[in-house]
């Protein structure tokens, strides 16, 4: 049995070009895409690669969808709303209520309690249809949730 599938740096490397290769195309053919970029994780070349996905929405101004490649998954994530100022617990609900129907993400509590949108995809089902998958389900999600929450968690600034 293996307890997990480790992809070696050689083979990281030639998804990181797949990954770059893969996102330019989709910075080509999508219009509501302005802007990716690498990095690394820890801002050193000692971290995981990184990419981020900037998109323009209707509900919210812009998503940015970031991405780790390490040596097992693919992580992904973007920030979806600061920590509720009211109405919390319903707002909670709202996000437990909807990673029911979430495929491949789930809401989740992070940083200053702010709300993420995060999931792990595994190295040996990455393709290019299931980053373009993973983008698309992200920012739909949150062009789908964003003006919602918003109103729950920030009632009393909607009057």
């Amino acid at each position: 049995m293996l307890v997990s599938e480790v992809v070696d740096p050689g083979g990281l490397a030639t998804l990181a070009r797949q990954i770059d290769e893969w996102l330019a195309s989709i910075m080509a053919t999508a219009d509501h895409v302005v802007a990716i970029d690498r990095g690394t994780s820890d801002g050193t070349s000692a971290g995981d690669p990184r990419w981020y996905v900037r998109m323009r929405g209707e509900e919210k101004e812009f998503t940015t969808v970031w991405l780790t490649l390490g040596q097992r998954t693919l992580r992904y994530e973007t920030y979806v709303m600061p920590a509720p100022e009211e109405q919390s617990e319903l707002l909670y609900e709202q996000l437990l209520r909807r990673n029911e129907r979430l495929v491949g993400a789930h809401f989740s509590i992070g940083a200053e309690d702010a709300v993420f949108l995060r999931g792990d995809l595994p190295l040996v089902a990455l393709s290019e249809a299931e980053l373009d998958r993973v983008i698309g389900t992200l920012y739909a999600t949150v062009e789908q949730t964003f003006r919602t929450l918003l109103r729950i968690g920030f009632a009393s600034r909607f009057g």
